[in-house]
């Protein structure tokens, strides 16, 4: 029997069981570093499999090993954290905790390789040994596969994989390229101080408001002078606060954003750029200055040989799963385990096919269910072509 004729076994008789998991989660959702009922609720769902899960050290996040111990391992990761905002979606199972949800599809990764564990737990025998790396904090730069990977979950592993859910595929799609396939995230955010004044007498003060115009109009503009174009690197603003009166120069005010590359190799020279931008764009106003740059995440890079494994995976599923996509501007932290070894990641279509394409991180965020069993079978068929390799 192959691996594949057991994950069409086992959803035969557990389908429902993949789709109450997904909402349960949903339900219940908790934010980065504070997934303890999550992870208790893997670890007993692994546990009624026969498997024996490890949890992390802080409490959330566990692993799991299966198969043999002596032949090469492959890991299969899922994120389980949510997001610090509210849900708007009134469906049944919407969330309980309030300014709290799932509204990235980390349920729906955590219920998928919950169950691709499940599946390969009722297979007679495996032909490599697999790890389950259910992660905490993924939405926390600079991650919470950092924590995963100081905590062992890489040891003894040859290649990891990944699928994340997106929006604009059609459920029955998964996509896949090799090379980039996010891009690297970090944050900024700057503090501009001033001795204030009357807005009358500009000349006898720094004028820090127009410091901060000129650093939201400025700073993006040298980036687009320095940096190679090709490179896919944007600076967006998010935030800035200064000031309660218009007659009245603040002393102080606040400015912060994002900046994204599809470069790993612009990324590790970005802050050092940035930092000295700042100062020179400030400088000829006499304003002061202090600057947090928070490193995020390099970009996830999908390894040639690990992408060809996905792809195949992918194709055992139906003639017409196999989609083609593009390099997202959005981070993951998956690319902190592909720094140590090689892998890949692929998109999971969960757009029903009708209505409005929903994004990531909108409080109306929802998923169309019949991609739980898509994912478990392309996770299932991942360990299967894995072994051929």
């Amino acid at each position: 029997m192959s691996l594949g004729d057991v994950a069409e076994s086992w959803l035969a008789g557990h389908a429902d069981k993949l789709v109450d998991w997904r909402r349960h989660i949903h339900r219940h959702p908790e934010l980065g570093r504070q997934e303890y009922a999550t992870t208790q609720f893997v670890a007993e769902r692994l546990a009624e499999a026969g498997l024996n899960p490890k949890v992390l050290p802080g409490g959330t996040g566990l692993t799991c090993d299966i198969g043999p111990e002596h032949a090469p391992r492959i890991a299969l990761r899922a994120d389980m954290d949510a997001l610090p905002m509210a849900e708007r979606t009134g469906a049944p199972y919407a969330s309980r905790m309030p300014n709290v949800a799932h509204a990235c599809g980390h349920d729906a990764h955590t219920a998928i390789l919950l169950g691709t564990a499940q599946a390969l737990a009722s297979a007679p025998e495996l032909p490599v040994g697999v790890r389950f790396i259910f992660q905490a904090a993924e939405e926390l730069m600079p991650g919470g596969a950092i924590d995963a990977i100081a905590a062992g979950a890489l040891a003894g592993v040859t290649r990891i994989f990944a699928l994340h859910c997106d929006p604009h595929l059609a459920v029955g799609k998964v996509a896949v390229r090799p090379g980039p396939i996010t891009s690297a995230a970090d944050s900024i955010e700057i503090t501009l101080h001033s001795p204030g004044g009357h807005t009358s007498r500009p000349h006898l003060t720094a004028d820090l408001v127009y410091g901060l115009g000129t650093l939201i109009t400025g700073l993006p503009g040298v980036l687009s002078r320095r940096l190679d174009p090709r490179n896919g690197t944007v600076l967006v603003w998010g935030a800035v606060n200064a000031g309660v009166a218009a007659n009245a120069i603040p002393q102080s005010g606040v400015l912060s954003g994002t900046v994204r590359t599809a470069s790993r190799q612009t990324w590790v020279s970005l802050e050092g750029i940035i930092r000295a931008a700042v100062t020179a764009l400030l400088s000829p106003l006499g304003v002061e200055h202090t600057m947090r740059y928070n490193r995020g995440v390099p970009p996830v890079v999908n390894e040639e040989v690990a992408t060809h494994i996905l792809t195949h995976a992918i194709e055992a599923v139906g003639p017409d799963v196999l989609a083609d996509t593009r390099q997202s501007g959005g981070g993951e932290d998956f690319s902190w385990y592909l720094e140590e070894i090689s892998g890949a990641m692929a998109r999971l279509g969960v757009w029903s096919g009708e209505g409005a394409q929903l994004d990531l991180h909108q409080p109306t965020f929802d998923i169309d269910e019949r991609a739980l069993a898509i994912g478990v079978r392309v996770m299932v068929n991942i360990i299967e072509q894995a072994a051929l390799i």
